[in-house]
């Protein structure tokens, strides 16, 4: 297996890592799930780097990278949803798990086509909002936890006061630029789709 590959993988095992330490609730957890974000986060960019510089791309990259990203995004929205304090509507991570579940069909369709469906520009886009979206709601995850034991200055305890509508704000502006992308990636791809609809299977 490639180093590109490798750090892929640890994505994945980093996932559950962060899943598990925010749903645990306490402080040194919320912290220790900030830093592995943070560590992911990096590694989404540093693996495909690797991976042209050292022309070592693989079919597997291509399909495993993305799909890594999508279990990092969605298991952290859903560690969030556990959070009382935070407002991450459930209807919006509905939407964005619908459109990395159609798009990863997207990705099966190609495959048996003989094609390899890389990342694209919209995709890259949305991933990196997604990043962010979830970055910014765990920093104030650990402001929340931090302020039920030590008094915050005024101005974090402002922003803590204002928690609830500004994890709604994000995931629902995430959920929508998730949904354009997806339909982005339709539109590009109209013709595999097509053709997965008129193509029949050769009966044995």
């Amino acid at each position: 297996m490639t180093l590109a590959n490798r750090i892929t993988m640890g994505r994945m095992a980093l996932s559950l890592a962060i899943f598990v330490l925010i749903v645990f609730k306490t402080l040194w957890s919320e912290v220790a799930a900030l830093s592995l974000l943070t560590v992911a986060s990096i590694s989404d960019g540093i693996d495909g780097a690797i991976a042209r510089r050292t022309q070592t791309t693989t079919h597997f990259g291509a399909i495993a990278d993305p799909f890594a990203d999508k279990i990092l995004v969605m298991s952290v929205l859903l560690a969030f949803g556990s959070i009382r304090e935070l407002a991450v509507p459930l209807w919006a991570v509905f939407l964005i798990l619908l459109r990395e579940l159609t798009i990863s069909t997207l990705r099966v369709l190609a495959a048996l086509h003989g094609e390899v469906m890389k990342a694209e520009a919209a995709g890259k886009i949305k991933t990196a909002i997604q990043l962010t979206a979830s970055f910014t709601i765990m920093t104030l995850l650990v402001l929340i936890v931090w302020g039920r034991k030590h008094p915050l200055p005024a101005p974090l305890a402002d922003i803590v006061k204002l928690a609830k509508p500004i994890t709604w704000w994000l995931t629902v502006s995430t959920a929508f630029f998730t949904v354009i992308s997806g339909a982005i990636y339709l539109y590009n791809h109209r013709l595999l789709l097509y053709k997965s609809w008129t193509h029949r299977t050769k009966q044995p």
